[in-house]
């Protein structure tokens, strides 16, 4: 009982600083009227000829922040994630882009008093806050427990990237691969493998699938389309890398803007010390973010009805940072709806952030490492339930590189 005091002390302490932070970072909010270019997920505008258009876009993107009163998690949990569920915020963020790009496509706008497809209220319902969500809070904490992340830990980004891989496999509906690297390496060959399993087991009306083709480097799956597109799903893939100790290394500054200049980019999960931000673009040396830390009520929707969702679009201009201040702790965000995304994103990403051989941010190759333990792509549990349930097993739920989890203080 002390320890679950001290616990809801110091959430309510740190909620009051980052509210007080949030004043703060207001004076950073306005676009300057700069000749430099912004690029908003893969998208370039003028600030001065294209301003609504620019944020237009930032304000259809969805942003999910803290909520309070919804019901307890885990049924004697809080009832709030303020103070502690900012990353969390953050991933269902860099997911919910995936599942707009994938439905409704990157060129879709939302406008408060448009009327949109029921694709999008679909969306919603994945993200609203309560237990039979499958991407609530309630869902993606209580699933953290199965890694020793207690409900009300604050979470790192590759925490959360873990997480959300293990819980797309329940999600029917999107049928998405959430593939995360490890070790700072993407696997060609192990991206290609997990879009062959049926997560659903036939309930998706997936095709078929035998065997995986060999092909030239950095192209394995335009050589096999017609053994792998009938089980091709959309794909997000997430990276998590350290790009420093204490301070984000200058050498790797380039290339981490280069990233939000690929047409398949999905953001990325960061931010400072037990801060986290989801960032979507950037002006000149400044990031673009969305900024989770702001506490709403949540909604006591139906499940599968229409959302209110004026408090899910941040529709105030944007909060910005200097991309010197950013945690080295980040997981880049890519989003490939077809084979033929994955390829040009293997193209782009080898000409545009990996040029230089000898100061890359991450390592992109065809086969999976011989003395790695082999690849096994997620798969749906023969039961039905969902994941939180299996938080009691004493088996981790997945592996995590416990050094992008320390954000420094």
């Amino acid at each position: 009982m002390i320890r679950r005091n001290r616990i809801h002390l110091e959430l309510h302490v740190l909620a009051k600083y980052e509210n007080q932070i949030n004043v703060f970072s207001d004076f950073l909010d306005e676009l300057p009227d700069s000749a430099e270019p912004v690029w908003i997920l893969g998208q370039c505008y003028d600030v001065k000829t294209e301003k609504s258009n620019l944020l237009s876009d930032i304000s259809s993107r969805l942003w999910f922040t803290y909520r309070k009163k919804f019901s307890p998690i885990g049924g004697t949990g809080p009832s709030s994630d303020a103070g502690w569920g900012c990353m969390l915020r953050c991933g269902q963020m860099i997911l919910a882009q995936a599942l707009v790009c994938q439905h409704l496509g990157r060129e879709w706008r939302w406008h408060p008093e448009s009327k949109h497809p029921a694709e999008y209220h679909r969306i919603l319902n994945c993200f609203l806050d309560k237990k039979d969500s499958c991407y609530s809070i309630h869902q993606m904490a209580q699933m953290g427990v199965g890694e020793g992340k207690s409900v009300g830990e604050w979470y790192g980004p590759n925490t959360v990237a873990q997480v959300l891989k293990k819980l797309a496999v329940f999600d029917d509906w999107n049928s998405l691969a959430v593939y995360v690297s490890m070790d700072n390496t993407v696997v060609i060959e192990d991206i290609s493998e997990s879009h062959c399993v049926r997560p659903c087991a036939g309930a998706c009306g997936w095709g078929e699938f035998s065997g995986v083709s060999s092909s030239s480097p950095f192209r394995p799956l335009s050589h096999a389309h017609s053994y792998i597109s009938p089980s091709w799903r959309p794909l997000l893939l997430l990276v998590p890398l350290r790009l420093g100790i204490n301070n984000i290394n200058p050498v790797y500054i380039q290339a981490l803007k280069e990233c939000f200049k690929i047409p398949q980019s999905c953001g990325v999960l960061g931010g400072k010390p037990n801060l986290a931000y989801y960032f979507i673009g950037l002006i000149g040396e400044e990031l673009i973010y969305l900024d989770p830390h702001t506490t709403q009520s949540a909604l006591d929707a139906e499940q599968g009805s229409y959302v209110d969702d004026l408090g899910y679009h941040c529709q105030r201009s944007p909060h910005r940072m200097k991309i010197t201040s950013l945690d080295p702790s980040v997981a880049l965000g890519f989003f490939c709806k077809t084979e033929e995304d994955f390829d040009s994103w293997c193209d782009l990403v080898q000409k545009e952030v990996l040029k230089k051989r000898n100061l890359r941010m991450f390592e992109l190759v065809e086969k999976h490492p011989s003395h790695w333990p082999p690849f096994v792509p997620p798969t749906k549990p023969e039961v039905q339930t969902t994941g939180a349930e299996f938080i009691e097993s004493t088996d981790k739920l997945f592996e995590s590189e416990e050094e992008f989890e320390i954000l420094n203080v």
